[in-house]
């Protein structure tokens, strides 16, 4: 009996040895569009007690994710103008170092990239720098798919040498949130399930609206398996670079001043209208003339969406900054477009 004794206690200080105490990190990743954001803001202020340090990466220069993050005590970083798989990769590193010098001040941490980013390379980092790889753990690529857009996305032709983002990101998914579900019918769902099966057969596929989602389906679940990549994909921990579509660039808008209502919708009408295919993405924090708020607006190729935010501070200046990224966007058009439904004179700055 004492034997046994032992050896059962024995075990138990294995398991508890065994247990991982790095801190869990959640990469959530999705083509432009697709709801990365909403579901963000759902995790920032549903009560689930977990302390989350976010760290966010934009591909335009001028930044507009801040401004879309709701109000929360968690740390944001961000990461502008660069691709967190490619030109800023330095820096997450660099950001996941320092949070690690603080850890007794957050539970988690959640990394939202850009909608053109390769999950791949990012997923690397947790495996190939040491110091990371020994207090941080992956927990899984959580992936956002827009039901009403990612069918075309699939289907676009690539220049050679040139990866399908849309693709690698399904690929790579432990988890696949099929949102907007309320914008097709049922035979376009089954459509696009049937082709995220094709790419990843095993992945687990949550339907959704509005991002809505049980945050246990996403969070610590544990879904990230080296192993089962490795199988896949033999040379996943060898240093590959990202190369994107150069055609799809991100034109990016800061003006002061205050924006007449009527021509602001008819020009952003008539833009979408004319040039939405190629529009894959657009955003913007306005400032529309006798509005004591903020107008926020979020468009996916033709659909666009705008509501009025916060009020805008005593003294702060009204300024509107807006993102365009798409495919051979004219920067010069956009910019002269957009000036003219301003009702103050403003300067780019």
């Amino acid at each position: 009996m004492e034997a046994v004794e032992a050896v059962e206690a024995v075990e138990a200080v294995e398991a508890v040895e065994a247990v991982d105490d790095r801190v869990p990190v959640t990469v959530l990743t999705g083509f432009l569009g697709s709801g990365k954001t909403t579901l963000l803001n759902r995790i920032l202020t549903e009560q689930h007690g977990l302390r989350i340090a976010v760290i966010e990466n934009e591909f335009g220069e001028v930044g507009i994710d801040d401004a879309l993050v709701l109000d929360a005590e968690e740390e944001i970083f961000e990461m502008n103008n660069g691709c967190i798989c490619c030109t800023v990769r330095g820096d997450l590193i660099r950001i996941l170092g320092a949070l690690m010098r603080r850890r007794e001040k957050f539970d988690h941490v959640l990394i939202e990239t850009t909608g053109l980013a390769d999950p791949a390379p990012v997923a690397q980092t947790f495996f190939m720098d040491d110091e990371i790889a020994a207090q941080l753990r992956l927990d899984a690529i959580v992936t956002l798919v827009d039901a009403a857009h990612i069918l075309q996305h699939l289907d676009e032709t690539k220049p050679e040498g040139v990866e399908n983002e849309a693709v690698e990101q399904i690929a790579f998914a432990d988890r696949i949130v099929l949102n907007k579900t309320d914008l097709v019918g049922e035979s376009t769902i089954a459509e696009v399930v049937s082709r995220i099966r094709a790419i990843n057969a095993a992945v687990q596929v949550i339907p959704a609206r509005h991002a809505d989602v049980e945050l246990h389906q996403v969070l610590d679940v544990g879904a990230f398996d080296l192993d089962r990549v490795l199988k896949d994909d033999p040379q996943f921990l060898t240093e590959t670079e990202h190369q994107h579509d150069t055609s799809v660039t991100s034109v990016g808008i800061d003006l002061a001043g205050e924006l007449d209502e009527a021509r602001l919708n008819a020009w952003l009408g008539n833009l979408l209208r004319t040039k939405g295919v190629d529009i894959f993405r657009s955003k913007g924090i306005l400032a529309i003339a006798g509005e004591a708020k903020q107008y926020v607006f979020q468009g996916v190729h033709m659909l666009l969406d705008g509501e009025f935010g916060r009020d805008w501070g005593e003294g702060e200046t009204r300024r509107n900054r807006l993102v365009f990224i798409g495919r051979n966007l004219d920067r010069a058009a956009l910019e002269r477009g957009f000036a003219d439904c301003l009702t103050t004179a403003g300067a780019v700055v």
